[in-house]
């Protein structure tokens, strides 16, 4: 393999890394050479995206390399975080942010394995808004990033303290997201069963559907 496609494979590899980022012996064991090879890539890399102007630069945050952007965009990064059309949540992000707020301190791969697919991305999107933060960092293999909210979180959803929120269970609106809200309720853990009221509620919304149908 050339020097430029094992550097074009190191950007890929870091880029799916995330903020976890990977240590020199990682990208090694993966490409399949030396770590001394490896350092060597990387300062040419860095080198490299300095001259050319790039967006993105390779750091090394606590014994791993990570893509970061240029600290001289911020704020180009908080006009698109404030802009109108980004001002509301999706559901992946009030998702991921309802599993931070309860599970909090926790990390990106903790919130993976309760939502089930990647949030490298919502993550992200929920930094730039400033609604969490990095908290710290866990002990083990790569010490991975924690995250947990912040006084925006507070003041976004209208609380004077984090002991405030509502119970895990209302957080979503049961009637347009039930099925959704009840797996959430299973990967965290959370027995919820449905109320006399919910029960009816649904029983209503099925006898109108079969209605419409006969109709």
């Amino acid at each position: 393999m050339k020097a430029e496609e094992m550097k074009s494979v190191i950007e890929g590899l870091l880029f799916a890394s995330g903020e976890e980022g990977l240590s020199l012996k990682e990208l090694a064991d993966v490409i399949g050479i030396s770590k001394q090879e490896v350092q060597y890539l990387i300062n040419e890399m860095q080198i490299e995206w300095n001259q050319q102007q790039r967006g993105i630069q390779i750091v090394k945050v606590a014994q791993v390399y990570q893509l970061t952007t240029l600290p001289e965009h911020a704020p180009y990064f908080e006009r698109l975080a404030q802009a109108p059309s980004r001002s509301q949540l999706s559901r992946a992000a009030l998702e991921t942010l309802a599993i931070i707020a309860y599970r909090q301190p926790v990390t990106r791969l903790e919130i993976e394995e309760i939502r089930g697919v990647k949030s490298d991305r919502t993550v992200q999107v929920l930094q730039r808004k400033g609604l969490i933060r990095e908290v710290g960092r866990a002990e083990g293999a790569g010490r991975p990033i924690l995250y947990g909210t912040t006084k925006e979180f507070l003041e976004y959803f209208g609380l004077n303290h984090i002991d405030e929120l509502p119970p895990p269970d209302s957080i979503f609106n049961w009637q347009e997201w039930e099925q959704d809200r009840q797996d959430l309720f299973k990967r965290l853990g959370v027995e919820k069963s449905p109320t006399t009221e919910e029960e009816s509620a649904v029983a209503e919304t099925q006898a109108e559907q079969e209605e419409k149908v006969e109709v």
